[in-house]
């Protein structure tokens, strides 16, 4: 078991029809738009049905800051909803989907690992059912209708030097950051600069991932500010009636995935905004309709607790009304290790004295999370390096923070190695122990919604901001955007904006280098340190290595 790659195990998968899997939860085959045997979209009229059941209960997997030596984030979330079947319970996975720019970079896929997987991984990590590339289409489809209407005689009167609308790929391509478009003389239209972000940053991921249905959805197009004109008035896309034909674009999109487990248990795959650059969570519409078809949902938010599980609690669940009954923070010997100063290639060797030093960072954040009133239960994802020395040392450090430490050997084992995990994780949800509440209320204003989450989050001693930056967020909290949530895009590596500070440091400022309102979507984007919305390659991107094989397989995806 342990000598084979993720994707040899993923290919050796018995995977049911998707009709079968779909059957599980009570999902007539009739309400399942098929993409191949083993994917199929939920209709709306299905999901609309589901209206007056009651909710089951929520989890949320969620980790330390991410280091080099791994943490096992979607593998943890995939394993749990394993092992909750396993026990008996009825439980659903809920993920998000993979974009291009990281499979072929270097973080790689999306799909878990080796035997908590979601399968078919190889056609998820690629273009799965064309949600990425509809979304891509539909905010590219308002760049082009801005410009366009620009060049016939401009009759809103937008200012070319205040389009805020830049373009997206699903690509990682720093060459398109800042681009000047529309040379080429008069026939081609009025030169402006602009750039291009990734689609996963897009507005409209956002849109698509915070909409109740496809009448929400519409509306929150509509919303989006693409302009201002020279008395600085805001120009919307509904203005340049782009809405409804994003609308359709995004409608076979709005469906949520459904896929399966190794194990054959159902799993939601649907939306995918990262969570250093954007919210970070997978869809509302997915994890609402789960939470009527289940008793269990576990669900991840991205990269580390300091962004995706922020942004979990103070803008998806404030946004959708949802609260999780249970956090399970995932956290690795080895990253412990590496926080507390051990190189890459040392980890193998046991060093408990860098375990205990590591494990301020799971401390930071097992703090941070009890602050939202949710209990916390550590997994630690085990590696075969693992001594029970160092186990022992990161569960007694738990232990002193108030939570407890469960070891998940998942990866290795499948359901059968979470079975304790499952089974705690269980009680929690069904003691009703959460009181959950977001970080800040909505009447706060906005400056200080950034300073809230940088010093009670982050341990920022301050915010570091221009004036033309506060200046800039009165503007919006005059123009009535004041109760917007904050969405920080800021490093996963550190609390702090430089990536490579780890543990819980303290006594560092927070600069914020701009601000955007994504008025559709519903927060104000507070871009910190060198964050970039374009990521750019490696030197050595994981492209390289990727290709087919005699066989007809894929090789190097993962």
């Amino acid at each position: 078991m342990a000598h084979k790659t993720d994707i040899e195990i993923a290919r050796e998968a018995k995977k049911r029809p998707i009709q079968e899997i779909g059957a599980t939860l009570g999902i007539p085959s009739d309400d399942l738009l098929p993409f191949g045997h083993d994917k199929a979209k939920v209709s709306e009229t299905f999901i609309k049905s589901l209206e007056s059941r009651k909710n089951g209960k929520l989890i949320l997997v969620t980790a330390i800051n991410p280091t080099p030596a791994g943490e096992g984030k979607t593998t943890t979330t995939v394993g749990l909803g394993d092992g909750l079947n396993a026990i008996g319970k009825k439980a659903v996975v809920c993920i998000r989907e993979a974009s291009l720019g990281p499979n072929f970079g270097m973080k790689g896929g999306a799909a878990g690992g080796g035997l908590s997987q979601v399968v078919p991984m190889e056609e998820m990590n690629l273009h799965f059912t064309g949600d990425f590339h509809a979304i891509t289409s539909a905010h590219n489809l308002l760049s082009a209708m801005i410009d366009n209407h620009i060049y016939w005689g401009n009759e809103l009167e937008i200012d070319a030097r205040r389009v805020v609308w830049r373009r997206v790929m699903d690509m990682n391509d720093r060459a398109l950051r800042d681009v000047v478009v529309n040379l080429g003389g008069v026939s081609n239209g009025f030169p402006r600069q602009t750039g291009f972000d990734i689609t996963v940053a897009s507005e409209v991921m956002a849109i698509l991932c915070l909409s109740k249905d496809l009448a929400d959805l519409k509306q929150r197009l509509g919303d989006i500010i693409v302009a201002y004109r020279r008395d600085k008035s805001p120009v919307y896309c509904r203005d340049i009636k782009a809405d409804g034909a994003m609308t359709v674009l995004l409608q076979q999109a709005m469906q949520p995935n459904l896929v399966q487990t190794l194990e054959n248990n159902p799993a939601f795959v649907h939306g995918g905004p990262f969570a250093n650059i954007a919210h970070g969570c997978n869809s509302v519409i997915a994890t609402t309709t789960a939470l009527k078809l289940a008793d269990y949902v576990v669900t991840e938010a991205g990269f580390g607790a300091d962004l995706g599980a922020e942004k979990f609690m103070n803008i998806k669940c404030r946004k959708a009304g949802l609260a999780p009954d249970c956090v399970v923070l995932v956290a690795t010997v080895r990253a412990m290790k590496m926080n507390g100063g051990v190189k890459k290639d040392d980890l193998g060797v046991e060093n408990v004295d860098a375990v205990k030093k590591g494990c301020a960072n799971l401390g930071r954040h097992i703090e941070n999370l009890k602050g939202f009133g949710v209990p916390v239960v550590v997994g630690i994802n085990h590696f075969v390096t693992d001594t029970d020395a160092e186990v022992a040392a990161v569960k007694a450090y738990v232990e002193g923070q108030g939570s407890e430490a469960i070891l998940c050997k998942h990866w290795a084992q499948g359901s059968a190695g979470i079975k304790e995990m499952a089974t705690r994780v269980a009680e929690i949800a069904e003691s009703g122990k959460s009181q959950f509440a977001p970080l800040y209320p909505d009447a706060m204003p906005l400056f200080e919604k950034i300073e809230t989450i940088a010093k009670r989050i982050y341990r920022a001693d301050e915010v570091l901001a221009d004036k033309s930056i506060r200046d800039q967020l009165r503007l919006w909290e005059d123009a009535g955007y004041g109760n917007l949530p904050v969405c920080m895009a800021k490093t996963q590596y550190s609390f702090t904006t430089d990536p490579n500070r780890r543990g819980a440091p303290t006594g560092h400022s927070l600069p914020v280098r701009e601000v955007r309102l994504s008025a559709g979507a519903g927060f104000i984007v507070v871009i910190c340190g060198e964050i970039m919305t374009m990521p750019g390659l490696p030197r050595r991107p994981a492209a390289e290595t990727i290709g087919i094989n005699a066989d007809g397989q894929i090789d190097g995806l993962f």
